[in-house]
């Protein structure tokens, strides 16, 4: 089974829907100006990969109207089936490995789901294949490499206890086989998966609420495994959620690449 789902969302569905809900607001507003921008409306047949909330498949359904369709795919929809109604159909189905869900897409859009995939280049041709001829791929993943730290602004101990535990995180990702530098490369993928008028761009969100959230959700999440793999200890941790608790830290959220293309 393809890894749609990061093996850090083991956790608790409180400590998961926190991570996806603060994604979300972070992410949303660029997922968004890019979907207008390549002129998703009325009538378009769309295919959500691999999603994991119901806000991009809720924008998609009021723009393409009762005449178009969302099929969005997941290997687990619980999540979505209950937010979404016509023109959405969920479906069981694992993109990393299964053939698309249909052909003659107007729009094949993934957000950080692709570098899961055991075989991320044979999911992306996949997508390009669902594609109709002059159909528009979105893809947004992240780039934790590009900016590693916590806090860029490392100016007291409590910033230097963020970067050092967001370094272990990347290592426990490292471990698993993830590729914290997926990012930077979708515009090249997406060319040599024969897609033309390429380009992207980056959304480096530095410091706010919802970043603050996710910093706390993801603490949370791996708390376990930072502690068996020797890379903190419980009293790194609490200090660490205390300090962000006391809200004095600017948190810093990995940049997400949005890369977009047509098939020719």
């Amino acid at each position: 089974m393809t890894r749609t789902t990061s093996f850090l969302l083991d956790a608790p569905e409180a400590d998961t829907g926190a991570c996806a809900d603060s994604i979300d607001t972070i992410f949303d507003p660029t997922t968004f100006r890019h979907l207008e921008t390549l002129g998703v409306g009325h009538g378009w047949r769309c295919w959500e990969v691999g999603a994991h909330s119901t806000s991009v498949v809720s924008w998609m359904a009021k723009k393409v109207g009762p005449t178009g369709k969302v099929i969005v795919s997941a290997t687990d929809p619980s999540s979505i089936v209950r937010g979404v109604r016509s023109p959405v159909e969920v479906l069981v189905h694992d993109f990393g490995v299964e053939e698309p869900p249909g052909a003659g897409f107007d729009l094949v859009h993934a957000r950080l789901v692709l570098h899961h995939a055991p075989d991320p280049e044979r999911a992306l041709r996949s997508m390009v294949k669902a594609l109709r001829v002059g159909g528009r791929l979105l893809v947004e993943d992240a780039d934790l490499s590009l900016q590693p730290l916590a806090c860029p602004d490392e100016h007291s101990p409590a910033q230097q206890l963020a970067n050092r535990l967001r370094r272990a995180f990347h290592q426990l990702l490292t471990a698993h086989g993830d590729d914290v530098t997926y990012g930077r490369r979708l515009p090249r993928l997406l060319r040599d998966a024969g897609l033309q008028r390429v380009e992207a761009d980056a959304y480096f969100p530095l410091s706010s609420r919802a970043s603050t959230a996710l910093e706390y959700a993801t603490i949370h999440q791996i708390r376990r495994r930072l502690i068996a793999a020797g890379l903190a200890t419980d009293d790194d941790i609490d200090r660490h959620l205390a300090n962000i608790s006391a809200g004095a830290m600017d948190l810093a959220t990995a940049p997400m690449i949005s890369a977009w293309g047509r098939r020719s």
